[in-house]
């Protein structure tokens, strides 16, 4: 991912840890992990510890000798072979008894975690602000898709800012598409921690659904050969980075809280849960349907002016210490409503651009509505086209990106239950906008009653 180890400052890059001083961590808060893992997992070889742990044996033999000398560990035979082995390590009656009370303050028993330090220099080093995004980039990252030339160019520019954006217009114009669209035009690989040790707490941070391995590497976990003993050898690296992921793209919307933004500390599991733009950090963080959640949007927009600001927030352990993390990420607001509608002054001047999607051209629209035809199996017909357009301009619905699939979907939804083949005429067109619209339609004279529920803008918001 860079130069050479020898070279580089970004913590990840870095050969792994062969002292308990080079961990960074605290002595007892990695005896206490390496308690928390036996106790969950019993009798365990050295080898399997230490992949376990991500930590290499010159780690772990003294934190070992520290559990032995204070009973909390023994060690037992198992195999034949006669040597080292064939040793298991496990806990005695005591060690037990002081895992489960570790347990039940923090549960967290995976890798080893990295210091707050090491994690915000490793996001500073691999920084999506320090991307480049050319027109060539944005032309092959939004290859086939129908939109507007002038939100592309406004999308390209403001993905080289590094700043927050602003995307408005009609329900079904194509936003929340082009929002997750975005994800394409983030390049080079990114390594990220297991978990974070902040003040004693371990915070989990690795998610395998949000972080995913970039193209070509399929096990990015596993990317170094070299596990267990290996680990104390030259330059092996430090397994406690996940390697090889590409940029995160996180995308939330009406279920989204004020609460979500903050660690949250679950009392049932004893375990750390990231706020999703945490886990997002050197990528995009999607914020769909703004005005639609359970808090107010003032509520919500303030809670991002610090760290869009400041490109850091602050959070706080259940134990009531307040830290500082760092803030790299691309907010994507996406709203049916203007951003004047939704806050004030001082948030609005905090966003890098605020970007109306338009409803389709004609031309556009045709584009789109060949794509939906081929996508649904549906011959298409150029009369059929300009018929939909007549309805169109007869109710004053607006050419939105969302129509042409939606109502292709229908056509084929009626063939599939009348069992026969998708046909595209006047008649299924009626049928797909009458249902579609919520408008009633009598064949031959569809105009007419459209006329009745024709849409003011506001209807189409809430489609």
């Amino acid at each position: 991912m860079h130069a050479s180890l020898a070279a580089s400052t970004a913590p990840a890059d870095l050969r792994a840890p062969r002292t308990v001083e080079e961990t960074g961590l605290p002595f007892l808060f990695l005896a206490e992990l390496i308690a928390k893992v036996l106790h969950q997992r019993g009798q365990l070889r050295l080898p399997e510890l230490a992949q376990h742990l991500k930590l290499g044996v010159g780690v772990i033999d003294p934190l070992i000798a520290f559990l032995r000398t204070e009973k909390l560990c023994e060690v037992a035979r198992s195999g034949a072979s006669g040597t080292d082995a064939d040793l298991t390590y496990l806990l005695t009656e005591g060690g037990r008894a002081r895992a489960a009370a570790i347990l039940a303050r923090n549960a967290y028993a995976g890798p080893a975690p990295v210091t707050l330090a090491a994690y915000t220099a490793q996001v500073q080093a691999q920084s999506v602000a320090a991307m480049q995004v050319t027109r060539s980039r944005m032309a092959a990252a939004f290859d086939g898709v129908v939109a507007n030339p002038r939100v592309l160019d406004q999308l390209g520019a403001a993905m080289n800012s590094g700043r927050a954006l602003f995307l408005h217009g009609l329900a079904g114009s194509g936003k929340t598409f082009l929002a997750e669209r975005l994800r394409d035009l983030l390049d080079g690989e990114i390594a990220l921690p297991w978990a974070l040790m902040v003040d004693g707490e371990a915070i989990p941070l690795y998610d395998a659904v949000q972080h995913r391995a970039a193209a070509g590497n399929d096990a990015p976990a596993e990317s170094a050969p070299a596990l267990g003993l290996g680990l104390d050898r030259g330059n092996a690296p430090d397994l406690r980075w996940v390697r090889g992921l590409r940029r995160p793209a996180a995308l939330v919307g009406g279920e989204l809280t004020l609460d979500m933004l903050d660690l949250r500390f679950d009392a049932h599991t004893r375990l750390y849960v990231a706020p999703p733009h945490l886990k997002s950090n050197n990528g995009i963080f999607i914020i769909d349907d703004l005005g639609r959640q359970r808090c107010t949007p003032e509520a919500l927009m303030n809670r991002w002016i610090v760290p869009m600001d400041r490109n850091v927030d602050h959070l706080t352990l259940h134990t009531g210490h307040s830290f500082q993390v760092p803030f790299d990420v691309i907010v994507v607001f996406s709203s049916n409503f203007v951003p004047q509608r939704l806050s004030d002054g001082a948030f609005l001047r905090r966003l890098g651009y605020k970007i109306e999607v338009p409803p389709a051209s004609e031309d556009e629209y045709a584009r789109l509505f060949a794509q939906a035809c081929a996508a649904a199996g549906v011959a298409n017909d150029a009369g059929a086209f300009g018929y939909l357009l007549e309805r169109h301009r007869s109710a004053g619905v607006p050419l939105l990106a969302c129509t042409p699939r939606d109502l292709l979907r229908q056509l084929r939804d009626l063939a599939r239950f009348e069992e026969r083949a998708p046909e595209l005429n006047r008649r299924t067109l009626d049928w797909a906008w009458t249902n579609y619209f919520a408008t009633a339609a009598t064949p031959g004279a569809p105009h007419e009653n459209d006329r009745r529920h024709s849409n003011t803008g506001g209807t189409m918001e809430k489609l």
